[in-house]
């Protein structure tokens, strides 16, 4: 049998921006993830604010959905992106970490689908919400 956790964590370990982006999966469990990326200033992306650009937070949240449907009881292997949407809340606080929760709650034979939201310190305000939909491998 299949290690879904650990290779969910082997998945995101292996991807080279998300290790560039400093990606720690903190979380793991049966169709839920969470990962956190800690401020870098090499990821600002206005300057004057210092506030991290929204492609990080979209590479996170696109990962964190990723290892969400892999660890998924349901699904039998690797995933990628059909489609995700993002809706930016507010600015992540200059010099916090960014973290992302992320849970598959349906999966058909094909497709998988998750929701997330990313927050830093203040939790009860999210940056970003997402919902997306992943492919499913098929098994053979």
């Amino acid at each position: 049998m299949v290690d879904k956790v650990k290779l969910a964590k082997q998945f995101i370990e292996a991807i080279p921006h998300a290790r560039e982006l400093g990606m720690a999966l903190t979380e793991i469990t049966e169709g839920s993830a969470t990962i956190t990326m800690p401020y870098d200033e090499k990821l600002i992306g206005d300057p004057k604010t210092k506030v991290i650009h929204g492609g990080a937070v979209s590479a996170l949240m696109d990962t964190c959905c990723g290892a969400a449907v892999m660890s998924h009881p349901s699904a039998p292997g690797g995933t990628a992106t059909i489609d995700l949407r993002i809706d930016y809340m507010r600015a992540a606080t200059p010099g916090q970490s960014i973290t992302t929760k992320a849970t598959c709650h349906h999966i058909t034979r094909n497709v998988a689908f998750v929701r997330a939201v990313a927050t830093d310190e203040d939790t009860d305000r999210p940056v970003a919400t997402a919902s997306g939909a992943f492919t499913v491998e098929k098994r053979f």
